[in-house]
């Protein structure tokens, strides 16, 4: 009887999960459509899936009109730096936060918590004017600074539930063994935390590779603009875009995203799987 009824629920979550999976990839499979299309088709009242003569002149004329290789560099810069210099905080204060559990501890996770609820309206004002004062405003360096305090919450909130999976047992084996602590930290818990390292790491490159409107307050040269700041240059100051262009651009801004991704995705999958088993 169990059976019967765990087929007919296993079958709903499996039409469930393609639908969620459809649902993702739909403007994903449009814009890599539309990217392709010729002015002519982009203005059919009878739209397809599939162009019917797909061109690459949406891509020449995107480069043509906006310096997206100079925007994408930026953006390379910004997210690389911000990531790794998050990782390299967030790592010893999670393990300090995991492995020595005291009320400040405890309240420091709460404010993680907290913080990620606050607006980026709160916080642009203040930002901007702590910047000014350090004669960062309109430099890449003072946006990285602002991408890792950012997204140093979230990784030490990630990086903390790693840590407490790794059992406190293999780091005293060690200690049996004859090895210090450092050499314990380094040979023993880093390459067991290494799979959460790179997910948090790739967490931190994504959010600050698509984020626009730190970068958008806090960049004017248009030379120092990242990639999503040069996607709104698409749009006329009536509200007019130059649909081809703007999907070529932004199908090439996805790119990275899903290259890194594919590529460590592996990792990402041990990384979900070590986070979820408490010793």
């Amino acid at each position: 009887m169990s059976m019967r009824t765990s087929r007919p629920a296993r079958a709903g979550q499996y039409v469930a999960l393609l639908g969620y999976l459809v649902f993702l990839a739909f403007p994903f499979l449009w814009l890599i459509s539309t990217a392709f299309k010729p002015a002519r088709e982009l203005g059919s009242l009878h739209p397809t899936w599939i162009p019917e003569h797909p061109t690459l002149d949406n891509f020449r004329k995107a480069f043509d009109e906006q310096p997206l290789l100079q925007a994408a560099a930026n953006s390379l810069i910004a997210a690389l730096c911000a990531a790794i210099v998050a990782v390299l905080i967030a790592t010893p204060m999670a393990y300090v936060m995991a492995r020595h559990r005291s009320r400040l501890s405890t309240a420091t996770s709460g404010w993680v918590v907290v913080s990620q609820a606050f607006p980026f309206v709160l916080l642009i004002i203040p930002l901007f004017l702590v910047l000014k004062n350090l004669h960062l405003i309109n430099t890449l360096w003072g946006l990285i600074m602002v991408y890792v305090v950012w997204a140093l919450p979230f990784a030490l909130w990630m990086l903390v539930g790693y840590v407490r999976a790794v059992p406190a047992e293999v780091e005293e084996a060690a200690a049996v063994d004859g090895a210090g602590r450092l050499r314990t930290l380094v040979s023993v818990t880093a390459p067991l935390l290494a799979p959460g390292i790179v997910a948090t790491a790739l967490f931190a490159f994504i959010t600050a590779w698509n984020e626009f409107f730190f970068a958008l307050v806090l960049l004017k040269t248009p030379e120092k603009q990242t990639l999503p700041v040069v996607l709104t240059h698409f749009i006329g100051a009536e509200g007019a875009a130059d649909l081809g262009p703007l999907a070529a651009a932004a199908f090439l801004a996805t790119l990275p995203s899903l290259v890194i991704f594919a590529i460590i995705q592996r990792r990402i999958t041990g990384s979900v799987l070590a986070g979820a088993v408490k010793s």
